[in-house]
C-alpha cells in the first residue's frame, strides 16, 4: 500500500503562484511514475502532469504547459507541482497519483490516489 497526502492548496489571485506537495509513504518504490490530476466542479478529472522515477522526464497537459512544473525528491518521497501564472480556470481539486509508468499515469492507469487539495484562483 501507498499513502499519498497533498498539501499547499489555497486561494490565490489570478497571476499568482502556488506550490503543491505530495508526500508518499508505504511501498513507495512501486510509484515509478507520479502524476497530478485535477477536477473542477461539474467536470471530469483531467491529467495535469507526470514525472518518471528519476525526474528527468516530465509530461504536461497543453492547458498548463509553460506555467506548471512538476518535480520530485525521492529522498523525501515527495512530489511537487509548482503552479505559476494561475488563471481562474485552474480552480479545481488537485490530486496526486502514483502509477507504474509515465504513459500509464497519463492514460489514467493509477494505482494510488491522494485525497486532494483545493486550489481556488480568483479573478
Amino acid at each position: 500500500q501507498v499513502q499519498l497526502v497533498e498539501s499547499g492548496g489555497g486561494l490565490v489571485q489570478a497571476g499568482g503562484s502556488l506550490r503543491l506537495s505530495c508526500a508518499a509513504s508505504g511501498r513507495t518504490f512501486s510509484c515509478y511514475a507520479m502524476g497530478w490530476f485535477r477536477q473542477a466542479p461539474g467536470k471530469e478529472r483531467e491529467f495535469v502532469g507526470a514525472i518518471n522515477w528519476t525526474g528527468d522526464s516530465t509530461y504536461y497537459a497543453d492547458a498548463v504547459k509553460g506555467r506548471f512544473t512538476i518535480s520530485r525528491d525521492n529522498a523525501k518521497n515527495t512530489v511537487y507541482l509548482q503552479m505559476n501564472s494561475l488563471k481562474p480556470e485552474d480552480t479545481a481539486v488537485y490530486y496526486c497519483a502514483c502509477g507504474r509508468g509515465t504513459r500509464v499515469v497519463i492514460n489514467g492507469g493509477i494505482d494510488y490516489w491522494g485525497q486532494g487539495t483545493q486550489v481556488t484562483v480568483s479573478s
